[in-house]
């Protein structure tokens, strides 16, 4: 890991850019530190397009005590552009637009080879954050793409919470992974989100094999979650990380 700049923010949080490899990031930590980690996963839309919401967020958990990391998903942003994934997402858009179904086949194009890439990836970051002095545990997981964190909930064990966004298309193979998850689990829908399959995001639930999951779900589209909605997410990391 490498770090590229660093500046603070209100608050005395401290905001670094880092590349791991050719996989750029940034880290937020309170000044509260060591502190424990929360890793945000952005949408696959790139960290620049994405930075106002992912900053909010980290913003809020400083405020409640914990460090974020994010990292730019494989294909997104400044990285390499990635034409299986390019294809399978025109094709997405194109069944969707004719008003089709969406095929297990392109959904399965689509989401697992990112799955099978991202999550390396971030368990890589999970190993150089977890050496910085200022990082503490336990780890905690939030975001999308839902699929990512199912995989990573099952994957790795320094993993102790997870809040996920269900608001992406899900794979048949991921609902066998869902029924190993363990961990404590705080899932928001939005029910009118334009892009989700609410019916597949309810079964997914439904699979989670975790003894405490919560689902939160509100009226309106994709981008509408309400701010008390994030302040339940908070809620539940402050009982499972602290």
């Amino acid at each position: 890991m490498r770090f590229t700049s660093e500046r603070r923010l209100d608050g005395g949080v401290l905001e670094r850019e880092f590349t791991l490899g050719e996989i750029p990031g940034i880290l937020w930590t309170p000044a509260s530190a060591p502190a424990p980690l929360i890793l945000l996963s952005p949408p696959p839309l790139g960290l620049r397009k994405t930075y106002p919401r992912l900053v909010a967020r980290a913003r809020h958990s400083a405020a409640d005590g914990f460090a974020t990391a994010t990292i730019e998903l494989p294909g997104s942003g400044d990285r390499p552009r990635w034409p299986a994934a390019e294809q399978a997402l025109a094709d997405l858009r194109r069944a969707m637009e004719a008003g089709e179904p969406v095929s297990d086949e392109i959904i399965d194009a689509l989401i697992l080879p990112l799955v099978d890439k991202a999550v390396p990836e971030w368990q890589a970051a999970l190993d150089a954050l977890l050496s910085l002095p200022d990082i503490g545990g336990p780890v905690g997981y939030s975001g999308g793409v839902i699929s990512i964190g199912t995989r990573l909930a099952v994957v790795e064990p320094r993993i102790s919470a997870a809040v996920l966004f269900a608001g992406s298309f899900v794979p048949r193979a991921v609902f066998e992974e869902a029924r190993q998850v363990a961990i404590p689990l705080h899932v928001l829908l939005q029910w009118d989100d334009e892009g989700n399959d609410r019916q597949a995001a309810l079964d997914l639930f439904d699979a989670f094999g975790s003894k405490e999951k919560t689902l939160h779900a509100n009226m309106g589209g994709h981008t509408g979650v309400p701010q008390f909605a994030g302040d339940a997410a908070g809620q539940f990391f402050a009982r499972h990380l602290k």
